[in-house]
C-alpha cells in the first residue's frame, strides 16, 4: 500500500466518522506531484491525495488549495469530485492529506485517442468545461481572495523563474532569454477568472460510455488570473512530440482524426465564452511553455534527488525541458 497502514485507517475513522471504514489502498502509478491512492471501504470508493514526503519548494504541493477550490465548485456546471475531508494535523501518514469521493469513468492519456470512434465529441467535452470555467464569477464561489488576477501574466512569469531558479544550478541560456523576452511583453488584463493551471486531456474523467467530462481533476496550480491562461497551455501541449514522455499532437494529422486545429479549437471557446477573440496569443502560448519548462525542470531535479513520486518518467520528463524551450521560441518568433 505504500506508506497507507492500518494506524492511518483508524485516524480516519476516528476523525470522519460520517465516512465508511476503508479496509485497503492501491496507489496510483501516474502522476509527478501529490501521491495518489485508490481506497476500498465497507461502503462507497474513496480517493486519498497526499503531500509528497521529503523537502519541497515553498507554495509546492498546495493540496489545500486543491481541495479549497474542489469544495468550492461542487455545485456549479464545472464537473469536480465530491469532497469529504482535509486533513492538515499530524498523522500516520507523516503529512498533510484529503478524501474525496471516487469518480468512475474514463481517462485518456493519448491526445489521439485511439479507442474513440467521435473523437471530435471528447474535444468539444474538454472545450464546453474549459469555457464554463473561464466564466464562473470568481467571488461568486467565495474565492475573491484565492489570487491576485491582475497583472497575472508577469506574476507567473516571476512565479516560475524563481521556482527554475531555485531547481537547477546551470540555467539553460535559451530559456532565461526567453523569459526576458516575455518581460518585455505586456498583454492585457481580464476580468479575474479562476484558472485551473494544468488543463489538460489526462486530467479528466469522462462518463464510461458518453462523450462528456464528469471529474476535473489536479487543481494545485489553480488560482486567479487570467481565462487564456488554461487555454493557451492546453493548446501548447498539443505542439510537443505525439511520441514523448507528454505527448502531444506534434506530428500528427489532426484533420484525418477528426481532432480539432488549435484555430478551430480557440474559435469554438470564444464562441462558447461570447467574445470575439484572444488577443496576444502567441505571447501566452510562449509563457505556457516557459511554464511548463520550469515545471519540468522541478520535476526532474526531484527525480534526480530521490524525491518524485515516479522517479523514471520524472527524469523523462526532466529532459524534455530543451524542446520546451525550443517550443517557447517558435512561438514567440510567430508573434
Amino acid at each position: 500500500m505504500d506508506d497507507l497502514s492500518p494506524e492511518l485507517f483508524d485516524f480516519i475513522a476516528a476523525r470522519c466518522p460520517d465516512l465508511p471504514r476503508i479496509t485497503g489502498g492501491r496507489r496510483f502509478g501516474t502522476g509527478q506531484s501529490n501521491p495518489t491512492w485508490a481506497l476500498t471501504t465497507e461502503g462507497a470508493p474513496l480517493v486519498l491525495r497526499a503531500k509528497p514526503p521529503g523537502k519541497l519548494l515553498p507554495k509546492a504541493h498546495m493540496i489545500e488549495r486543491e481541495y479549497r477550490v474542489m469544495a468550492a465548485l461542487a455545485d456549479t456546471p464545472v464537473p469536480v469530485p465530491r469532497m469529504h475531508a482535509l486533513i492538515e494535523e499530524a498523522n500516520p501518514l507523516g503529512r498533510p492529506f484529503y478524501l474525496m469521493a471516487h469518480v468512475e469513468g474514463r481517462i485518456f492519456w493519448d491526445p489521439t485517442l485511439p479507442e474513440v470512434a467521435d473523437r471530435a465529441a471528447i474535444y468539444d467535452a474538454m472545450n464546453a468545461v474549459l469555457a464554463t470555467l473561464g466564466g464562473l464569477d470568481p467571488a461568486a464561489l467565495g474565492l475573491d481572495d484565492y489570487g491576485r488576477a491582475e497583472g497575472y501574466f508577469h506574476r507567473q512569469l516571476a512565479v516560475w523563474t524563481r521556482a527554475y531558479a531555485a531547481s537547477v544550478e546551470d540555467p539553460d541560456p535559451e530559456l532565461v532569454d526567453l523569459g526576458d523576452w516575455l518581460a518585455d511583453c505586456d498583454p492585457a488584463d481580464a476580468a479575474p477568472a479562476l484558472v485551473h493551471g494544468d488543463f489538460r486531456l489526462d486530467n479528466m474523467i469522462f462518463h464510461p460510455t458518453e462523450p462528456r467530462v464528469i471529474g476535473l481533476l489536479d487543481w494545485e496550480l489553480s488560482t486567479l488570473g487570467h481565462p487564456t491562461a488554461d487555454l493557451a497551455y492546453q493548446v501548447m501541449q498539443w505542439h510537443l512530440p505525439h511520441d514523448g514522455p507528454l505527448k502531444g499532437l506534434g506530428g500528427v494529422d489532426r484533420a484525418a482524426l477528426g481532432l480539432p486545429s488549435d484555430a478551430g479549437y480557440v474559435a469554438r471557446y470564444c464562441a462558447r465564452r461570447g467574445i470575439d477573440g484572444v488577443s496576444d496569443w502567441n505571447a501566452w502560448l510562449a509563457l505556457s511553455a516557459y511554464r511548463l519548462a520550469a515545471i519540468l525542470a522541478g520535476v526532474g531535479a526531484r527525480a534526480e534527488a530521490g524525491n518524485a513520486s515516479n522517479p523514471e518518467s520524472g527524469r523523462a520528463y526532466g529532459r524534455l525541458v530543451p524542446e520546451l524551450v525550443e517550443l517557447g521560441q517558435r512561438f514567440r518568433r510567430r508573434r
